[in-house]
């Protein structure tokens, strides 16, 4: 850390106190720190602009990406409506879909950030390389067999995710041959995670999330021009998966080479690094994924329900545009920078850098699910009721979303609180706590599927999502002797304050007639329009004239970003 000189002692003093004004600590005129708290503050200043700014990256690419999947649903929407075709995909998509939670945006990332960073930081380039080849060797050597090993075992897999299609023999069959074409992603997306994890320790982001495009785009272009060549042609989409995994690691390639660390074939799997990421890895596996885990669970029972599996997929996509383009994307980003701090030691740092993590967090969380819940079914019409897809389907698919809707600000905070966890190298407790959560989720689904559907089953995954949410912040902020609890309940104050004009406004759209009628679709996509420019604007307006600290960095990293566009 570095201390300021006298000659720049005073200007650190103004700047550190107008940020803790910001903060709410003191005032202005009161401020008075030593040399060694200013800079502390002043590092906590650029670590949170840091933190914005990378989110913001992969925020921006992660939208990108949602935008794509929005398409990709609508087109699949429109071809296959929740026909039975449409179930037997969504079920084996469960599959690679709890492996990308896993393996791309959990264990692989959680367990090996942490180690590579202490590696990078600590010792040569070369060893950093070194691990990265072992790991990578070793990945590809395990995951290579898993893979063969799961187009072997498919139809058992598949029996024991979709038992409910055991009376149909035809559906039966065609979602274990889909699960077969798309268990190759699992080689690709796990490679790609590798490579994702050392740009991330490296802070670089784009790369990696702009390659997650490819996905979406390959998706897209399979149903529209090679599915219609297929005898059939659901199966086209399932190899546009797989086409988009491979896609998604090559595309990080170029990036890696140009930083000097592009694989090398090293099969050292009794290396210390790669045997501590193993030791990581394995408990993390159900630690950071718990959502996934609880959505399999949810497809299980599902499959007893007609038309169930294909109104929660469409229900927890849409959850997952707030939760991706923010949530995921501030762990991403927030994970190096924990590891740097926990790896030097420097526990101050991080309980404010994981404390400003849980603001951006609730700044943005809130909002997203008060949005969803009012604008449900005037989403779901405008995006998904078109072709096959009929009025109930918007009906059961908008009684899901608000079921997982009103967990949106747990899933959230779990990523924040379990990057912590990682950062600190404990992939234990998040485990322990995840099994609660597992176990928690199932006997709520046996208790509300029956009352309630397939919307039983999604408000069963949001109350277990908030169980493994309330757990890990005990134990964390037990962990770090305490979070700062103040500046997180002042900002949730104001969060609450700005949201009532978002969901008047909300409200007033979803309650016009415009949606009782049949097509007028021009009126109805400006009707959605108008609601959310409302209600963001009534949201941002209100935090401005709070003078929100998370508002203030947000804007004063927009006008950065947008400076240098315009200076170039």
């Amino acid at each position: 850390m570095t201390i300021p000189t006298n000659s720049q002692t005073d200007s650190c003093r103004n700047h550190n106190a107008l940020f803790n004004r910001l903060r709410g600590i003191v005032p202005l005129e009161s401020a008075q720190m030593s040399d060694t708290a200013t800079a502390l503050s002043k590092t906590s200043l650029s670590e949170n602009h840091s933190l914005v700014k990378a989110a913001g990256v992969i925020g921006v690419a992660t939208f990108a990406s949602r935008i794509l999947g929005f398409i990709r649903d609508m087109v699949l929407a429109r071809l296959f409506g929740a026909t039975p075709a449409a179930d037997a995909f969504y079920v084996a998509f469960r599959i690679p879909s709890l492996l990308r939670e896993l393996f791309a945006e959990g264990s692989m990332s959680a367990a090996f950030i942490p180690v590579f960073t202490e590696y990078h930081s600590l010792k040569s380039k070369r060893e950093a390389w070194e691990l990265a080849s072992a790991v990578f060797t070793t990945l590809l050597t395990i995951v290579t067999l898993v893979t063969l090993l799961g187009i072997l075992i498919a139809p058992w897999l598949v029996q024991a995710l979709a038992p409910g299609f055991h009376a149909s023999p035809e559906k039966l069959a065609l979602t274990t041959v889909l699960a077969r074409i798309m268990f190759p992603y699992l080689l690709f997306i796990s490679l790609a995670a590798l490579a994702m994890g050392i740009l991330n320790s490296l802070r670089a982001f784009a790369v990696p999330a702009y390659a997650a495009l490819f996905l979406n785009v390959c998706i897209i272009g399979c149903a529209l021009f090679l599915s219609p060549q297929l005898e059939e042609p659901i199966v086209g989409v399932a190899i546009g998966v797989v086409a988009g995994g491979a896609a998604q690691f090559l595309m990080q390639i170029p990036s890696l080479k140009a930083r000097g660390f592009l694989f090398g074939i090293r099969f050292e799997p009794g290396h210390p690094g790669v045997k501590r990421i193993g030791r990581l890895m394995l408990p993390s596996l159900l630690g950071l994924s718990v959502t996934q885990v609880n959505l399999t669970i949810s497809t299980i029972l599902a499959s007893f329900i007609t038309g169930a599996p294909t109104y929660l997929f469409y229900g927890m996509r849409l959850v997952q545009f707030p939760l991706g383009i923010f949530g995921v994307a501030l762990a991403m980003a927030i994970l190096p920078t924990l590891s740097a701090q926990a790896a030097r030691g420097a526990m101050e740092e991080l309980r404010t850098t994981f404390g400003f993590g849980l603001r951006m967090i609730v700044f943005i969380m809130f909002p997203a699910m008060l949005g969803l819940i009012c604008l449900r079914t005037p989403i779901v019409h405008v995006f998904f009721e078109h072709g096959t897809f009929t009025a109930h389907d918007t009906a059961e698919t908008a009684l899901a979303l608000l079921c997982y809707a009103v967990g949106l600000w747990a899933f959230g905070g779990v990523r924040i609180i379990v990057a912590a966890f990682y950062s600190l190298q404990d992939t234990t407790t998040p485990a322990i706590s995840g099994a609660i959560a597992v176990a928690a989720n199932i006997v709520f689904s046996l208790l509300l599927m029956s009352p309630l559907g397939a919307a039983g089953l999604a408000l069963a995954t949001a109350l277990a999502g908030m169980v493994n949410g309330i757990i890990l912040i005990a134990l964390l902020n037990r962990r770090l002797g305490g979070v700062e609890w103040g500046l997180v309940g002042r900002s949730a104050g104001r969060v609450l304050v700005a949201c009532i004009p978002l969901v008047l406004s909300c409200l007033w759209v979803a309650g016009a007639q415009v949606w009782t009628h049949e097509g007028e679709w021009a009126a109805k996509s400006v009707m959605l329009t108008v609601a959310i420019g409302l209600s963001v604007s009534g949201y941002l307006g209100v935090h401005a004239l709070m003078r929100s600290e998370e508002l203030d960095l947000v804007w004063s990293m927009v006008k950065k970003r947008f400076g240098r566009l315009i200076g170039r």
